[in-house]
């Protein structure tokens, strides 16, 4: 009978490649990362991200040549994203994207910790355990407002010259991405809910629901860049100090 649950579908892959790797001889151990290692958060639109660890000298093998993940099912679409990995999509759906790497690699690669689903007999899980933390780190309150305020006033003055693509990505994306990670900072997050180190917007909606509430206007398109402005100003107003002066430049360049 047919696997008709998507996150049966998605556990049963993942350990499809394990079986894989395992069987290959020429393999370590695979480390499942994000919803792959916290399977309460695996849903129907989750990827499969996982870094398969192999032997020493045999990295070139696996990257060169994706049979082992031929092996848990036919591959619809894939292509070679970094030196290390792959993004692919098999053909029921199941996308993944993965690295290959050999033990001494692992201690200068940053990523979040992960979930060991298959290791060989005498592996030192101890090389999984993040050694560099990845993502975007802390950065000081009063930096990340200045900044906020930085890409607002220049990408209003960017789409008022007529420059309305370069505009709207310093306020709808650089700004925005400030305030998320100022935000992490400043805002009690919903309980149970964990952010993502390497992508401040992810799961904002259920973390912080007040703010996500306001998002529609914080991101309003191309054509709604002032209206964009504003909102990210005012949220900025009532958690830092704003100062006068570009507080008044700011409220001048997005007035409608």
């Amino acid at each position: 009978m047919a696997m008709t649950d998507p996150v049966e579908l998605r556990i049963r892959r993942l350990e499809a490649i394990a079986d894989s790797l395992r069987d290959s001889g020429r393999a370590l151990a695979l480390l499942a990362l994000g919803s792959a290692a916290d399977t309460a958060r695996l849903d129907r639109w989750s990827d499969l991200d996982f870094f398969a660890i192999v032997r020493e000298g045999e990295k070139r093998a696996f990257i060169e040549d994706l049979w082992w993940l031929r092996a848990a099912g036919p591959i619809g679409w894939c292509y070679r994203n970094t030196v290390d990995g792959w993004k692919a999509l098999y053909e029921d759906g199941v996308f993944l994207e993965f690295a290959v790497f050999e033990p001494g690699e692992l201690a200068a690669i940053p990523f979040a910790p992960g979930r060991i689903v298959w290791q060989a007999d005498g592996f030192d899980a101890a090389l999984t355990e993040p050694r560099r933390v990845g993502g975007f780190q802390p950065a000081d309150p009063d930096w990340l407002a200045g900044e906020i305020l930085s890409n607002l006033y220049i990408g209003l003055a960017r789409w008022r010259r007529g420059e309305r693509l370069a505009g709207m990505r310093s306020i709808q994306v650089h700004a925005l991405d400030n305030l998320l990670r100022l935000a992490e900072q400043t805002l009690p997050p919903a309980p149970d809910i964990g952010t993502d180190p390497f992508n401040p917007e992810r799961r904002v909606e259920r973390r912080h629901p007040d703010l996500a509430i306001l998002l529609p206007d914080m991101a309003a398109g191309l054509a709604g860049c002032p209206r964009a402005a504003r909102a990210i100003l005012s949220w900025l107003e009532r958690h830092a100090t704003v100062p006068d002066a570009i507080r008044r430049e700011i409220l001048e360049l997005a007035a409608d």
